[in-house]
């Protein structure tokens, strides 16, 4: 039998000297392909006084300005770009529910590398040619079905299009076609939990034995309860669309320590959140991403607002992100309490009679601020279940985050979701002048 070993690619078998090596080459390149094509570029550089040729070192990098979401947007649709349109092969962009969208363009050897980069995170999740994966990320805009799509092809795997949404009929494929890897957001997957036990089927029981789950941040516990209920196999994959679309990074299934950061194409650095300055690897901060050999819309030091920190390679020699904890946007300051949305989830998790799907909802009550966790209940919680779980959610918040809180358990599939997500945060307070 093959070991896993002998299915590692040529970069992931570099020393740590000859992986440095290779960064700086291609981030001299990098730097020069934005600075010489990218307007927007030349003039970030040239206004805080560095060129590319500044960079000796892979800690020159730190001198050069950060790229940012509102930077992306102010030079939409296409002014990021720095190949002439007809090099751009496909086009990708955010949903734009907060503002502008972002749009990202892609050559075919970006394309390329995009499958290389899934399927050896696929490979690394345990994932082998020959599998069957079901992909239940939505297709589209959103870089999640289709950049999972064209790496599990490149592995080799039968690809099961499904994308999100026709809850039943996904556990009707998952039964009849017996995939043994799934690809889909931690949120949906527990939406699928349910559908095959309202169905009155075991989930132990499919063919399913790696499930990879991106696109938003997931705890311990959910990876437990995953784990306990699908008796699989689950681990982390991330991305974004401004760096490429899943498989920047993944999670090995032999350690789950963490995720490798795919190095070679893109450089991590993580940076204090407020004053921007680099931190030492174990500090945890905002996680910043140059892409090293990318063609339409090469990123410098762009600033993902993902809260984590660096560790050193276990089952790679590329260097570990922590789990997402948070992102820097998404941090509730209530009350002068910061608070995070995966540490109402840690709690949610372990009370009885709700279900993991939960959203936070911010409100004015006369001059102070008031939050509400609403979390679903499941399908077998009556009425008295579902009060002593309210009770139980604003005790540990309490108890917990140190701030007081509401709680509103509402009925099944009742939270607005969105690709296979749930929107985590509504914020409906008045803007005070």
């Amino acid at each position: 039998m093959t070991q896993a070993a002998d299915l590692l690619d040529p970069a992931e078998r570099l020393d740590l000297d000859g992986l440095r090596a290779l960064q700086l080459e291609r981030l001299r390149h990098s730097l020069r392909h934005a600075y010489e094509n990218v307007p927007f570029y030349r003039e970030s550089f040239d206004k805080a006084g560095v060129h590319p040729d500044d960079c000796r070192s892979l800690s020159d990098l730190s001198r050069f300005p950060f790229t940012t979401k509102a930077d992306l947007r102010a030079n939409y649709p296409y002014g990021m770009f720095a190949v002439p349109q007809e090099r751009i092969r496909r086009l990708h962009a955010s949903s734009g529910t907060t503002g502008r969208p972002t749009v990202v363009g892609y050559t075919e050897n970006d394309l390329s590398m995009w499958a290389d980069m899934v399927a050896r995170s696929l490979r690394a999740a345990g994932g082998r040619p020959g599998d069957i994966a079901h992909i239940a990320y939505g297709y589209g805009l959103f870089t999640g079905g289709l950049g999972a799509h064209y790496g599990a092809e490149r592995l080799g795997c039968t690809v099961i299009p499904a994308s999100g949404g026709m809850t039943s009929r996904q556990v009707t494929l998952i039964q009849d076609l017996n995939p043994s890897i799934i690809m889909v957001t931690p949120s949906y997957v527990l939406t699928l939990l349910d559908e095959f036990e309202r169905q009155g089927v075991d989930p132990r029981s499919t063919s399913l034995r790696v499930g990879v789950f991106g696109a938003e941040p997931w705890t311990q516990d959910m990876r437990r309860e995953i784990e306990e209920r699908f008796a699989i196999d689950a681990v982390d994959i991330y991305g974004l669309s401004e760096v490429i679309g899943p498989g920047v990074a993944q999670e090995c299934v032999e350690t789950k320590d963490g995720l490798h950061i795919w190095e070679d194409h893109f450089f991590p650095e993580v940076v204090d959140p407020i004053t921007g300055e680099v931190l030492p690897e174990g500090e945890q901060g905002e996680l910043v991403f140059t892409s090293l050999t990318k063609e339409a819309m090469p990123i410098v030091r762009y600033r993902t607002r993902d809260l984590t920190r660096l560790l050193p390679g276990t089952a790679r020699v590329f260097r570990r992100m922590e789990k997402v904890t948070g992102r820097s946007d998404d941090m509730v300051i209530l009350r002068g309490v910061n608070l995070f949305p995966t540490q109402i989830e840690e709690i949610v998790l372990r009370t009885p009679g709700v279900a993991p799907h939960f959203q936070l909802r911010l409100t004015t009550s006369g001059r102070m601020d008031a939050l509400t966790v609403r979390a679903e209940a499941r399908p077998d919680a009556d009425a008295a279940t579902r009060e002593a779980a309210a009770r139980s959610i604003v005790q540990a918040v309490k108890d917990g985050i140190g701030v007081s809180v509401e709680a509103e358990i509402v009925d099944p599939e009742s939270l607005e979701r969105s690709v296979g997500k749930i929107r985590r945060i509504v914020d409906l307070r008045e803007r005070r002048g």
